[in-house]
């Protein structure tokens, strides 16, 4: 049997030098302030808290770290529309595996429509499918990226990939998430879906004031807060809706 190749990003670590002004963004965010190592699951590992609390803003040095462009796509992408990026990645050391991914890919919501244009432009539409992504709902084209651009083998960085999908594209994203990890890939997702966070035997890691720590996915907010609601929704929304 062929020794496992995975995780092929295994850690990384922070080394801030003592030129780092940690009363600055992003080192000033908690979480990051603190970041000393991360140790990523072979198949999937989930970055969760609350918006601020530095999780898209570590992935987002990661992709940079290894040499994705800021706003998201392949590595011959090349993509800086605000001319900004955080010096975070430039702090941070990568362990990796023997073995290179042979496939990678950093899917970042908020400017998945840049790379979009970029594709249209190029006529490079045959790895999405051969249909413009923006002739396709958000939801649907980033279930082209999953499901035609994905081939296996990767490294895949996705930050917050609920906001294009409605919840049964949720779960149509687990299914293609396994079959990807069947096909010896590794993802690292920032996610706020409680239905993402389900995947089974994931790393779940919390930043919030105390650090970046590992929680099950039932001591998650995300799966607390939904199970409430959803059990007790008319009592909530009674107690949400009162009048002052």
């Amino acid at each position: 049997m062929a020794l496992q190749a995975r995780p092929y990003l295994q850690q990384v670590r922070a080394s801030y030098g003592a030129d780092i002004d940690l009363r600055r963004h992003p080192y000033n965010v908690p979480a990051l302030r603190q970041l000393d190592s991360v140790a990523f699951h072979a198949d999937v590992t989930f970055f969760i808290g609350e918006n601020g609390a530095g999780k898209s803003t570590l992935l987002e040095a990661i992709a940079l770290a290894l040499g994705y462009s800021i706003e998201g796509g392949t590595r011959n992408v090349r993509l800086n529309s605000a001319g900004e990026q955080s010096p975070l990645h430039q702090s941070l050391r990568l362990s990796k595996s023997y073995q290179v991914p042979s496939d990678g890919y950093f899917f970042r919501a908020e400017s998945f429509s840049n790379v979009a244009t970029l594709a249209d432009q190029t006529g490079y539409l045959a790895g999405y499918g051969g249909k413009s992504l923006h002739q396709q709902s958000h939801g649907e084209a980033f279930m082209a990226v999953l499901l035609n651009k994905f081939r296996g083998r990767g490294l895949y960085l996705l930050d917050e990939p609920e906001a294009a999908l409605s919840p049964s594209r949720q779960l149509a994203a687990l299914t293609a998430i396994h079959r990807l990890v069947g096909e010896q890939s590794q993802f690292i997702i920032a996610t706020h879906s409680p239905i993402l966070l389900a995947y089974p035997n994931a790393k779940i890691l919390r930043f919030d004031d105390a650090g970046i720590n590992e929680v099950a996915y039932e001591d998650t907010e995300h799966y607390a807060v939904t199970r409430d609601f959803l059990n007790h929704y008319p009592r909530r929304l009674e107690q949400l809706l009162a009048p002052d």
